[in-house]
């Protein structure tokens, strides 16, 4: 931890808040959003199908909304699109905890989305911009603020939650106001690179849609967010259908954002010196995909019951689990820093919040189309007798993304100083 304080330190006064800003963001929506599902269904009495479509529309609506909260954060300023973001997730919050009714809980739902696609892209581009040449280690620190609020905001939650689920609301929606108001007086404006453009902004759009290297890179990466969200999709159900429990899923998510708070940093100084980004990439997600091996050799593997100690067969039944997670975390911490970096030199630092919207919008339908292509191999193989299918799939999935990256990379795309391929129309 020496190592990431003095990191942290070593950053100008805006990245420093920049940082404390996630880690307050990430807090207060983790203490919140695990519970919600559980408070809609069984405190409210709503049918599964209204549960999961409030959910959807907040997915739907930050995802969908991403492009366009980055083009206008580079047009308005980051600043006022961080905290538009702010705003409107504190009034979001504070809506789910004091309405019942069905379109008005639609409509936080929506807030609270929208707020994310405003202050993401936003919050991202500020921090590149601000950071120059040392982006890739403000990612790395970046990250780890991230993963230390997913892990403090459950457990925050899950305290307030013995009281009652609106006061984890108002609780949340006064976290972002805070940050709102402090941020309003600490953080330094920062003009957007599109400041004053004339151009509109479809235009901007058909600009990064015609960087080929970019579109490309983002194809290629698509993947990897499939990989990394089986964090929160296939191994939490693998951890349930073992063990039948709801002890392993929290190791789960302590091992994930344990190893990312204490070893981040030193992963990241450690592959910069030995690797350039695209050999770093290439490398992480081949071991993304390499972590899966563990679970599909173990799938197929039935353990004797041991009646006299069943929690050395849990224990057993878990490590396979663990060790994924703990090799997807690792690939994870190589791959993001230098991830981020290059997007924003692929951008050319043009445009940089039009970058982040565009490829968080095209990560976000990959996620969705893969998490539903998961789901059928985890019932197919299991239907099928082949229980260790979904996790192969997903190994050559890693490894496919790997090989993409890498052929991108030998072919000089990802080349930080090379300028972007723009086709204007």
């Amino acid at each position: 931890m020496k190592t990431t304080l003095a990191q942290v330190r070593s950053f100008n006064r805006p990245i420093r808040l920049l940082l404390v800003n996630q880690l307050t963001i990430n807090v207060g929506f983790y203490m919140l959003m695990p519970y919600l599902a559980l408070y809609l269904a069984d405190d409210l009495g709503l049918a599964v199908w209204l549960v999961g479509l409030i959910l959807g529309v907040r997915n739907l609506s930050q995802q969908g909304m991403f492009l366009l909260g980055g083009s206008l954060a580079d047009r308005i300023g980051y600043k006022p699109m961080i905290m538009a973001g702010l705003v409107l997730r504190s009034v979001g919050f504070a809506l789910l905890g004091l309405v019942e009714a069905v379109p008005a809980l639609i409509v936080a739902s929506a807030l609270t989305g929208l707020a994310g696609a405003l202050f993401n892209p936003a919050a991202r581009a500020y921090l590149a911009q601000e950071a120059g040449e040392r982006k890739v280690e403000a990612f790395a620190v970046f990250n780890v603020f991230y993963q230390t609020g997913i892990l403090a905001g459950p457990l925050i939650g899950l305290l307030l939650n013995g009281v009652a689920f609106r006061l984890i609301c108002l609780v949340a929606a006064t976290l972002f106001t805070i940050l709102a108001v402090v941020q309003v007086r600490a953080l330094p404006a920062r003009a957007g690179s599109r400041a004053g453009a004339k151009a509109g902004l479809l235009q901007d759009w058909r600009q990064v849609i015609g960087n080929r290297a970019f579109l490309l890179f983002s194809l290629a990466m698509i993947g990897s967010y499939v990989l990394t969200f089986q964090v929160y999709l296939g191994l939490p159900i693998e951890v349930r259908r073992l063990t039948g429990e709801e002890v392993g899923v929290t190791l789960l998510f302590m091992l994930s954002g344990g190893l990312a708070i204490v070893g981040q940093v030193r992963i990241t100084a450690w592959a910069k010196a030995r690797w350039t980004s695209g050999q770093a990439m290439a490398r992480g997600l081949g071991l993304m995909g390499a972590s899966f091996v563990p679970l599909a050799l173990s799938a197929s593997v039935t353990l004797p019951p041991l009646a006299a100690a069943p929690w050395l067969a849990h224990a057993g039944a878990l490590l396979p689990v663990l060790l994924t997670a703990g090799l997807l975390s690792t690939a994870t911490m190589i791959v993001y820093p230098f991830e981020m970096a290059t997007i924003a030199a692929l951008g050319g630092d043009r445009m940089i919040g039009t970058y982040y919207g565009f490829y968080n919008t095209v990560s976000g339908i990959g996620i969705a189309l893969g998490n539903l292509l998961t789901g059928a191999a985890l019932d197919g193989g299991r239907q099928a007798g082949v229980p260790s299918l979904p996790w192969w799939g997903l190994a050559v999935l890693g490894g496919a993304c790997a090989m993409a990256v890498f052929a991108l990379d030998r072919s000089g795309r990802l080349t930080p100083d090379q300028k972007p391929q723009v086709v204007l129309a």
